[in-house]
């Protein structure tokens, strides 16, 4: 029987000759055989931006085989585009807030505040239309500034914040409003450039608004900013760990506080877009636009628990949203079916990024 050499006994040859005869081969584990819904988890893993991208194409394809050629109409497909500017513009706020693995839910509030004020001040208190218009814009940044305080200076978390300023900002929209809209003839006589982002131009059969035009604008510099900046990358550090953002020196409540901040600017300028879209100036309108933007920017593939996701996503989420309506309005169904198909798209977001997280190494 051959038996291996005492080293001990042998001194440092001994060593050297154990050595050469031992098994050099390297730790190696073996894949378990995946199968499809797996490999499709991985690979959605993998590029999770291809979701909505996916979502939108699947959409297009159902409502286009029940519609018909109705859908693909240029005038539909302008008249979709409208429909979402308000979504979109509102829905860049909210995934910059849900980025840092937070949520605001008065992005709508700061945005019907904002157009109120504007539209009062320009036309009922006789304000140069530019100065009630910066007033406005400073307003939603104030706001937005006063939820990032709260949740920063005060550890208080973004949902309870942002419910109760919710109230608040709604509660001031109806006090100083009176609960009266000014009318569209109102505000083309008094403040025309108020209404700007509802001006239009024709192509082929489509009529583009300045509306939609400035919501791919802001989306592309805020798509800059997220992408191109140290700022950017902070917002998503944030998101992912605050405590590893912190320990790598961010300044994690300042980025807070910027993210709160430019949320509420954004609604402002959405309030904006909504005067140029409905016209007249409502305290009633964007009614939805809290839900909207969630719903946005969570079907377009931002995580509710931070750290990932992006402005083009929020974007598709936003026509994802718009295309349910519109099929579903043209397929004659109520719009009571709509917001049902609504909710049922943002559980299924919900639970595909859930089942994406859960991949397994």
């Amino acid at each position: 029987m051959n038996s291996v050499p005492d080293p001990q006994a042998s001194g440092p040859a001994g060593f050297e000759r154990a050595l050469a005869g031992s098994d050099t081969r390297e730790a190696a584990f073996e894949d378990a055989p995946r199968g499809p819904l797996q490999r499709l988890q991985r690979f959605l893993h993998l590029y999770p931006t291809l979701v909505p991208f996916i979502v939108l194409a699947a959409s297009i394809a159902v409502f286009s085989a029940i519609v018909g050629t109705r859908f693909f109409q240029p005038f539909n497909l302008s008249l979709i585009l409208q429909q979402v500017t308000i979504i979109g513009i509102i829905g860049i706020a909210q995934t910059l807030v849900i980025l840092t693995a937070g949520i605001d839910l008065s992005v709508g509030a700061i945005m019907v505040l904002a157009s109120t004020l504007m539209g009062r001040l320009a036309i009922l208190a006789g304000l140069p239309q530019e100065l009630a218009f910066a007033i406005g814009m400073l307003t939603g940044l104030g706001c937005g500034f006063l939820n990032g305080l709260l949740v920063t200076a005060f550890r208080l978390p973004p949902f309870i914040v942002t419910l109760g300023s919710w109230s608040v900002f709604g509660a001031l929209n109806l006090w100083y409003s009176g609960s009266q809209t000014i009318r569209a003839q109102e505000v083309a006589a008094s403040a025309p450039m108020l209404q700007w982002m509802g001006a239009a131009m024709q192509i082929g059969g489509a009529r583009i608004t300045a509306g939609t035009l400035l919501m791919l604008g802001l989306a592309a510099v805020v798509w800059y900013v997220l992408n191109s900046t140290a700022f950017g990358r902070h917002v998503y550090a944030t998101g992912d760990d605050p405590e590893a953002a912190t320990l790598a020196g961010i300044r994690t409540r300042r980025v807070l506080l910027a993210v709160y901040a430019s949320a509420g600017l954004i609604s402002a300028i959405g309030a904006f877009a909504l005067i140029g879209r409905v016209g007249a100036i409502s305290p009633t309108s964007g009614a939805t636009a809290n839900l909207d933007s969630i719903t946005a920017t969570v079907i377009g593939g931002t995580s509710l628990f931070g750290g990932r996701g992006t402005i083009v996503g929020t974007l598709v989420g936003a026509l994802i949203v718009g295309v349910f309506r519109n099929g579903l309005a043209l397929a004659g169904l109520d719009a009571l079916w709509q917001e049902f198909a609504v909710g049922i798209l943002i559980i299924a977001a919900v639970g595909v990024d859930q089942w994406i997280r859960k991949v397994s190494a």
